[in-house]
């Protein structure tokens, strides 16, 4: 799954770029029961939501088919308090088409990474410190990746709700 990778690429991009540098501390975690969705508490308590979708690719576990898809769902969920940020995240997984039962977690590039916490920071920089720089992100089309139209039945996003096809 990578998440040392995430956390690698948070941590670079926050450090080395000091791509949210107004004196706080941020830090990144996984949650793997996360929706799109936040009840009135999660509201209150000042979480945002940013859900991304981005290229990833999947092997399956059982018959180690291996296939790219351009539309892995990733959602974020942040928020800071007293000078602490916090980034909670879930990658959302896919099926294999020969063996349905069975959800894989995707695989990312570094850059497909590092393009998806660029575009939650260029989101925490507006919602959470009334900084709107544009988009801050590489435009969408950088690094695409070509592949079969997207099976719904086969994602776990869709599934939930979420992707939205």
């Amino acid at each position: 799954l990578g998440l040392g990778l995430w956390s690698d690429v948070f941590d670079m991009l926050l450090d080395e770029y000091a791509e949210l540098d107004y004196g706080d501390s941020w830090r990144l975690n996984f949650n793997y029961s996360l929706t799109d969705r936040l009840d009135q508490g999660g509201r209150r308590r000042g979480w945002k939501i940013f859900c991304h979708r981005g290229p990833g690719s999947f092997q399956c576990g059982s018959c180690r088919k291996t296939w790219p898809s351009a539309r892995v769902v990733v959602v974020f969920h942040y928020r800071l308090r007293g000078g602490r940020g916090t980034v909670i995240m879930r990658p959302f997984k896919q099926s294999c088409r020969r063996c349905p039962d069975t959800f894989q977690f995707p695989g990312f590039s570094e850059d497909a990474v590092r393009e998806a916490l660029l575009k939650l920071f260029s989101k925490i920089r507006k919602n959470i410190y009334n900084d709107d720089d544009g988009d801050g992100a590489p435009p969408d089309n950088h690094g695409r990746v070509w592949t079969k139209p997207h099976e719904t039945l086969l994602c776990e996003a869709c599934s939930n709700g979420i992707c939205k096809q």
